[in-house]
């Protein structure tokens, strides 16, 4: 969790800072914009208002020693939360370099959409201003391709994968014929429950044949 501060007032609310929370795990982050001035109670609400209350509870929360970090009040409200707090120091930036580098990719995308909405910011629908751009920055690094192996979605958020119906559909029709041919499709897929182990939905999305967009 890091701030990110002397930044230009943007937005209605004139916001001059940026809280980035990185997300470890599926190497994600999360920027949120907010003002300089903000306390520890404010931190605390914006983390569980937007992270916390989708993603659960951390067991572990890195962050540089900014007086908000280090309060009584966010110390105690973390500690009642289970979570262990660790800090990162100026003479010591390894401590978290992952999370130096995942900002400063993102600075770098935000810096170029910035600028590409000042190239054509007398168009309709282009934009300069770096608060309104924030959810496009975000998603921009969110989805790139990354060296983190995909996991299933039920060991993240305990729940199978969703099958988008295209895959479905060839095991039941073709192209020249609205009913199923035993000759022409695949086997269907293996039935799954909902509470049954890992095991069969690994094997299901191993067998499955991703092709490439591009």
């Amino acid at each position: 969790m890091h701030w990110a501060t002397g930044l230009v007032p943007g937005g209605n609310e004139s916001f001059n800072s940026c809280l980035i929370m990185i997300d470890r795990f599926r190497k994600s982050m999360r920027c949120l914009p907010c003002h300089k001035e903000a306390t520890a109670m404010d931190t605390s609400l914006l983390l569980w208002n937007i992270n916390i209350s989708t993603c659960g509870v951390p067991k572990i929360i890195i962050s540089d020693r900014d007086p908000k970090f280090t309060s009584e009040f966010w110390t105690n409200l973390y500690e009642m939360l289970g979570t262990k707090l660790a800090f990162s120091t100026a003479y010591h930036p390894q401590t978290d370099g992952l999370a130096e580098r995942m900002i400063q990719k993102m600075e770098e995308i935000l810096r170029r959409f910035c600028a590409y909405g000042m190239e054509y910011k007398d168009h309709e629908g282009y934009t300069h201003e770096w608060v309104t751009l924030l959810p496009a920055v975000q998603l921009s690094y969110n989805t790139r391709k990354n060296s983190v192996e995909v996991k299933l979605t039920e060991e993240y958020s305990r729940k199978h994968p969703v099958f988008p119906v295209s895959l479905v559909k060839p095991y039941f029709q073709t192209e020249e014929d609205k009913f199923p041919s035993r000759t022409k499709n695949p086997k269907p897929p293996e039935i799954v429950e909902v509470e049954a182990s890992p095991g069969p939905v690994k094997k299901i999305i191993k067998a499955r044949k991703i092709r490439d967009s591009t």
